[in-house]
Order: C-alpha cells, then sequence, then structure tokens
C-alpha cells in the first residue's frame, strides 16, 4: 500500500485533524528509526501512520477493530501485530516482539509528550526543542500527566535505548515533519 493509500483509508475511519498530527507524528519517528536500524522505512511508517485506526470511532474499544480494518486492507499478520502490540498492557495483550512493534511501544505515547513540550515553548516549535526541556517537563508530573511515562521507559528498555538517546531521537524525527506535523 502507497502512503497516499494509507492517508485514504485512515481518513475513511477518521476525521480528526490533532489525530491525524499524532499519526504523522508516530509516522516520522517510525521511518526515523527503521532507517536507523537497517529495516524499510516505508513499511515502519506505514504501521506508525496507521496505528491509531479505530481509535475515533471505538476509544474505549482502542485496537478491537484494527486487525480487521487492516487485514480487509491487505496488511499482513506481522505488520498488525505490530500495531496491537502499541497497546500491550493498556488495552491490548500482544507484547511486542519484533523490532518495530518496540520501537511504535515506545515512541507512541513519546511523541504526544514532545508534542506537548513543544506547545509550551514560545515557538510552539519542535525545531528550537532540546532533550534539557523535555527532560525538565519529564519530571514535572502534573505536566502532561496523562501521558505514561512508565510505557516510555519500558519501551526504551525493550527498544535497548537509553532513555535519553530515545527521546532525542524521537525529537530528531519530528524536526524531520515539523511543518507537516504543524511544529
Amino acid at each position: 500500500m502507497t502512503r497516499d493509500s494509507a492517508i485514504a483509508l485512515w481518513r475513511q475511519h477518521n476525521t480528526d485533524e490533532s489525530l491525524f498530527r499524532h499519526a504523522l507524528a508516530v509516522e516520522a519517528v517510525m521511518r526515523h528509526f527503521a532507517a536507523k536500524f537497517g529495516e524499510d522505512p516505508e513499511y515502519w511508517g506505514l504501521i506508525g501512520l496507521l496505528h491509531d485506526i479505530d481509535y475515533q470511532q471505538h476509544p474505549e474499544e482502542h485496537l478491537q477493530h484494527t486487525a480487521k480494518i487492516l487485514s480487509a486492507a491487505g496488511f499482513d499478520q506481522a505488520f498488525i501485530r505490530a500495531i496491537l502490540s502499541h497497546g500491550w498492557g493498556i488495552c491490548s495483550e500482544i507484547a511486542p516482539e519484533l523490532r518495530m512493534g518496540k520501537v511504535l511501544f515506545a515512541c507512541d505515547e513519546l511523541t504526544g509528550f514532545i508534542t506537548a513540550c513543544a506547545y509550551v515553548r514560545p515557538s510552539k516549535s519542535v525545531m528550537d526543542l532540546e532533550l534539557k526541556s523535555v527532560k525538565k517537563k519529564w519530571n514535572t508530573a502534573a505536566f502532561a500527566a496523562a501521558v505514561r511515562r512508565d510505557i516510555i521507559e519500558q519501551g526504551a528498555d525493550m527498544v535497548g535505548l537509553p532513555l535519553d538517546e530515545l527521546i532525542s531521537e524521537c525529537i530528531l524525527a519530528m524536526r524531520g515533519q515539523a511543518r507537516e506535523l504543524g511544529l
């Protein structure tokens, strides 16, 4: 499936532009890590783009409709499993096994946290956002309180990266798509 076709599929199930920007952020991070690990950026990018495909229509049943949607669109089981595993311990019992699933698990919440950090900057941009600013907010429990920092830390361990490196790489990936992300 092409990226344009994946976006069309996403839009068949979602209309929320904030959720779309989140999908684009996760896509950017997945592409970045795929290139870093010598994997296929197109494939990994589509995983990031489509990871929350059922969220808007089924927020209380997130990931319970995903396999059906993605199977009907022709995606393979590894692709679907990676997406289902990003909710492991939250709304899914499927643990990440492959590296792409582990990266998605680690970075989904983190992209939201980085976005929140960018929004409170005078520039409202990731272009001047640095690790130390993110870490300062990280230790402020009231900031982006809904973001599960424990999930991000667990994901960093799964991926085999120190938390600071995971955050820095995600910022870098998001900078590459800052305009499309509105950041």
